[in-house]
């Protein structure tokens, strides 16, 4: 199984915990499960992400409940996509939402981590609204963050600055998407809001087909931008890993971890 692979890989850099995502709607919420409990019995923590649109608070109370039940102490809490073809959004409408119930429900119980966009979420009417909209999420509970991917590091700093100054005062740790295939990137990017700087999207578009090229390219960007957020005061990296270690096996070398 290459997840089990790929995690044994990056099991040697000693991570706080292993992240699994979730499928809204149930297409995947009960592998999600079976994967954090294996985790969990290979010794590492994990955090599964818990979505909460289109749900309603008895079926999110199960799911919470069989968590607590195995001992999980980590959620990261997403209001998630909103499933195709879906009118009704249940009764969580915003992630917020989701995190002032379980905090209601469960206390401390669980270590709470929720999204954040440093270069504005895609469906944000506006800047301030979803700064906003991040704040809201700290008030209701939320212990840390974890960002969107970017590749400009003043963005992340902005808003740190940002959410500081309105008293949002959690960790926020930069989520990191390794570059090793431009097609793929530009298309995730597109789907998330994330953006890909002029100078980047050039000159990895002038590699063609060139895929080697594009991974040690791709290598130097990462590492170096990881350099410059650690520098500047990020508490650590969240690695989106897409179930490969290659890449980020080399960064964290690079980086001395």
């Amino acid at each position: 199984m290459k997840l089990r692979v790929t995690r044994q890989q990056l099991a040697q850099f000693n991570p706080d915990y292993f992240s699994v995502t979730f499928g809204a709607g149930g297409s995947t919420q009960d592998g999600t499960l079976k994967t954090v409990l294996e985790i969990m019995q290979e010794g590492f923590l994990t955090a599964p992400h818990l979505s909460c649109i289109g749900s309603s608070r008895e079926n999110i109370r199960a799911i919470a409940d069989s968590y607590k039940l195995n001992g999980i102490r980590q959620i990261v809490a997403l209001r998630g996509d909103i499933p195709s073809g879906v009118g009704d959004l249940g009764e969580f409408r915003y992630a917020s939402d989701l995190v002032r119930f379980l905090r209601d429900e469960y206390g401390d119980w669980f270590h709470i981590k929720v999204g954040a966009h440093p270069e504005i979420h895609p469906q944000a009417p506006s800047a301030h609204i979803d700064i906003c909209n991040f704040v809201s999420k700290v008030k209701a509970g939320a212990d840390a963050a974890i960002t969107q991917y970017f590749f400009n590091a003043d963005a992340y700093f902005r808003f740190l600055d940002d959410v500081t100054t309105r008293g949002a005062t959690i960790p926020i740790f930069p989520g990191i998407m390794p570059i090793e295939n431009f097609n793929q990137l530009a298309r995730f990017s597109d789907m998330c809001g994330a953006d890909i700087p002029r100078w980047l999207r050039l000159r990895l578009q002038s590699y063609g087909d060139d895929m080697a090229s594009i991974k040690s390219f791709g290598l130097d960007v990462i590492t170096d931008l990881s350099d410059r957020l650690l520098a500047g005061g990020a508490p650590g990296l969240h690695f989106y890993t897409l179930n490969s270690a290659g890449a980020i096996s080399t960064i964290c070398q690079r980086l001395g971890y």
